[in-house]
């Protein structure tokens, strides 16, 4: 199952994962683009769902869009996680891999909502490693930097005095693939806990 799936790095990753013979559900906020790269991967299913990513300062941010944000990035894949983690530990055998940032680790203005959010989502992992050792269930944290995807499109990112950031280079969203496919496919003796990705 891949969140994010009808474009950028969950697009990507749900393509490959396709593409080496898995059957991949599709989750995504925008149903049209999910029904589109559901026809693209064979034998996929699609499901609509919610999900937010926005830059603000924090004077500037509402307490709407920081509970829906951490709503999104953290209780939503607490609730996803804890759907089938009961079943994975039964059979014991699966791999939970949490798409992080290098905002759950480095602090960057008008990331209130996100970095709470990564923050939590870094602990949240945390605390999976330390309960599914030796459960036959694998977990890994992969924390790419930014990444060249549409999400970045419509975010313009300023510092308190107002003045934008200068554009760093991006990782590629392959980048990011490659590091979760590294992930998945290893021996199941052997559990990656992080990778973190960054431009070189």
């Amino acid at each position: 199952m891949v969140t994010g799936a009808s474009r950028g790095i969950g697009g990507a990753i749900a393509s490959a994962l396709a593409g080496k013979g898995a059957r991949v559900v599709l989750l995504a906020r925008n149903e049209s683009r999910l029904k589109e790269a559901a026809k693209r991967l064979k034998e996929s299913i699609p499901i609509t769902c919610d999900g937010i990513f926005g830059v603000s300062l924090v004077e500037e941010t509402t307490t709407d869009v920081f509970v829906d944000t951490i709503n999104t990035n953290l209780v939503g894949p607490f609730v996803f996680v804890r759907t089938f983690l009961a079943e994975m530990k039964k059979r014991r055998s699966g791999h939970i891999v949490t798409i992080g940032s290098i905002a759950d680790r480095s602090i960057f203005t008008g990331n209130a909502a996100y970095s709470a959010a990564k923050f939590g989502l870094r602990a949240l992992h945390e605390v999976l490693r330390a309960e599914l050792r030796e459960s036959g269930v694998r977990a890994s944290l992969i924390s790419p930097a930014a990444t060249d995807t549409e999400i970045w499109d419509t975010v313009t990112v300023t510092d308190p005095a107002g003045k934008p950031h200068s554009k760093r280079p991006m990782l590629d969203r392959n980048d990011v693939v490659a590091a979760v496919i590294f992930a998945v496919t290893q021996p199941d003796r052997v559990n990656i806990d992080e990778l973190r990705l960054s431009h070189s």
